[in-house]
């Protein structure tokens, strides 16, 4: 059964805050292969203008792939996990997240759509410093692939 596209538009509480900390990226950084300085060196990122270690860009996944569990595990949204892929994701930043940052994310449904018998749902997570400063916006599609036969 297709998701309902009524549920577009919805938004889900604030997340508990995340405090970004040096060793978190430090070991992001790692785990992606990027030695950038600015990701490992409190001087390196300072040189760069930046008051602290930043993290390398895809690193609010950490963060808004657990806030879109909020979406997922809606049970009024009906959607079945066991069949979803992640489609794309992307971010678009006002400034870098960085080392201290106290990071909470709101989840919306941007949009759902069915095609083929698939539902593609697009799910944006905006990023908020404890401050209420907009730090990113990350964009994730969800594909729930149409079961055998549909």
């Amino acid at each position: 059964m297709p998701l309902d596209p009524s549920f577009i538009g919805r938004t889900y509480p604030p997340t508990t805050v995340y405090e970004v900390g040096r060793e978190k990226i430090r070991e992001f950084a790692e785990a992606v292969g990027d030695a950038n300085p600015a990701y490992l060196d409190t001087d390196a990122a300072k040189a760069l203008g930046h008051p602290d270690v930043i993290a390398p860009p895809t690193f609010p996944f950490v963060l808004t792939y657990r806030a879109a569990a909020q979406v997922v595990n809606d049970s009024d949204l009906g959607l079945d996990f066991s069949r979803v892929v992640h489609g794309d994701q992307r971010f678009t930043y006002t400034r870098p997240v960085r080392a201290g940052d106290r990071l909470s994310v709101t989840c919306t449904i941007d949009s759902i759509k069915s095609l083929a018998g698939n539902d593609i749902l697009s799910v944006r997570g905006d990023v908020h410093e404890e401050s209420g400063e907009h730090v990113v916006t990350a964009y994730m599609m969800l594909v729930a692939r149409a079961a055998e036969g549909e």
